[in-house]
């Protein structure tokens, strides 16, 4: 089997899109003049409920990218269940080769998180902050169990941005 066709058959698991969301911590402390913490955030389809008693839940990261080795790192973090109406935050975290987090969270409404201080998107069908359990290393990806510290569903309008064959989609 070659990764094309892997990747085919895979496209046809319809899945939720969420925004992941963390904060990094100044790069150098010691510097009083270092910048304070800066926001990260990073699209996912990967994320799944593993368990009601304690509540968890998994995010798939790849091996070595910027979330992976925050997170390494940073035990909290926070996900935004993404409404359809969101296609553009997906679009915006999901680019490679972005410009810096702090710009694409400009003119993005959104609270912080109480447990985590993390950003979470206003207008999300559900918010959740997560303190990781266990990294579990699995190919090209990292598993990152997280203990779900709280959970809100801030908003019931609409319905979830999926995605489906290589692009973004609703429901109906």
């Amino acid at each position: 089997m070659s990764n094309d066709e892997f990747r085919a058959a895979l496209s046809r698991l319809a899945a939720g899109v969420v925004l992941v969301t963390a904060q990094e911590p100044p790069l150098d402390p010691d510097d009083p003049t270092a910048p304070g913490v800066e926001d990260v955030g990073m699209t996912a389809t990967s994320f799944m409920s593993v368990s009601l008693d304690p509540p968890l839940v998994l995010v798939s990261l790849r091996e070595g990218s910027r979330m992976d080795d925050l997170l390494a790192e940073q035990p909290l973090w926070a996900v935004s269940v993404l409404a359809e109406s969101q296609r553009h935050i997906a679009g915006r975290f999901a680019m490679r080769g972005r410009i810096s987090d702090r710009l694409l969270f400009e003119d993005i409404p959104y609270t912080r998180g109480e447990a985590t201080n993390a950003p979470l998107v206003g207008g999300a069908l559900a918010t959740l902050e997560c303190r990781t359990e266990q990294r579990v290393a699995a190919g090209d990806h990292t598993l990152v169990i997280g203990r779900v510290l709280t959970a809100r569903v801030p908003s019931a309008e609409g319905g979830p941005l999926t995605y489906f064959r290589g692009r973004y989609r609703q429901l109906g």
